[in-house]
């Protein structure tokens, strides 16, 4: 199983930057696909950004393509989203989620909350206008 833990949210003025962590740990912890999303007040939880077990492959949604970029440091078990031109749409608790992939789906990167299984317990980002 996994266990996922998000830092690095705070308050930042429009056009700042945060660097989020995903910290995971146990015993699938090599194995897993990671997931981005947010919840804003009132709104739907919705995918922002992803990376496939090896690394190899990213996507983000549209509001956050050319701003945010997703990072992963295996050694370290981390995984990181680099916020940039921060928004105040971009505003909400943000988590990082993982599914285990086996070994023929190592490229694979979905953004669909469905298809986690493991959530870390969410990181406030509230940007100011």
């Amino acid at each position: 199983q996994l266990h996922l833990v998000e830092s690095g949210g705070g308050l930042v003025q429009s056009g700042g930057s945060l660097r989020l962590s995903c910290a995971a740990s146990g015993f699938l912890v090599d194995s897993n696909a990671i997931g981005w999303f947010r919840q804003a007040p009132g709104k739907e939880r919705e995918g922002v950004s992803c990376i496939s077990t090896n690394g190899m492959t990213t996507d983000y949604s549209d509001s956050v393509k050319g701003r945010f970029t997703v990072s992963r440091d295996n050694a370290k078990h981390t995984t990181y989203l680099q916020m940039t031109d921060l928004k105040p749409d971009d505003t909400a608790v943000y988590y990082c989620a993982a599914f285990v992939t086996p070994s023929s789906l190592q490229n694979l990167c979905i953004m669909t909350d469905g298809n986690y299984d493991y959530w870390g317990q969410g990181t406030q980002v509230t940007v100011s206008s």
